[in-house]
């Protein structure tokens, strides 16, 4: 039974399936905080993000120093909304170990959505240059290969979100 009423967002989709879209949204209700891994990534690692070995890397680190931290917030009653991918059954356990510890409730946000979607929204993002990270087709097609879409055995409450394009929209 959690402690307080905070919850921890998690989010899981490929690369531009929409998860720092729906990450604002939610991050915009009271008491809700906002942690975004490519906002931490790149400042504290620029230019060491190129490959998939420096990104996993560097993602290991920044876990290590924000699950204590994320585990206080979410004591403190705030709820957070975390912008890192929970796209392998690896990362969702590390993000299992943070609401469990710091005895919350949890929602794991399942985006749903093709890879002609994700590119073409990808290919958008990246003209725009807005994000900290442009991503080429073969990046998006290398991390796509390790994306594991949640299964029921893993324990969490999974909220599915399908994107208009993967032919099963939801209403």
């Amino acid at each position: 039974m959690p402690v307080t009423d905070a919850v921890l967002h998690l989010l899981c989709g490929k690369i531009s399936s929409g998860k720092s879209t729906l990450a604002a949204s939610l991050a915009a209700r009271p008491g809700t905080i906002l942690v975004r891994e490519d906002a931490w990534l790149a400042g504290l690692y620029p230019g060491e993000q190129t490959t998939l070995a420096e990104y996993a890397r560097n993602a290991k680190r920044l876990r290590g120093v924000m699950g204590p931290h994320l585990v206080a917030l979410l004591r403190a009653g705030l709820s957070v909304v975390l912008d890192f991918p929970a796209n392998t059954p690896e990362s969702r356990a590390w993000m299992r170990t943070v609401f469990r510890e710091a005895e919350a409730a949890h929602q794991l946000h399942y985006l749903e959505a093709d890879d002609a979607l994700c590119k073409a929204r990808l290919h958008r993002r990246n003209a725009a240059g807005t994000h900290e990270f442009t991503v080429s087709d073969e990046a998006f097609d290398l991390f796509t290969r390790y994306f594991v879409p949640p299964a029921p055995e893993e324990g969490f409450t999974v909220l599915h979100h399908r994107q208009a394009g993967t032919g099963r929209e939801e209403a």
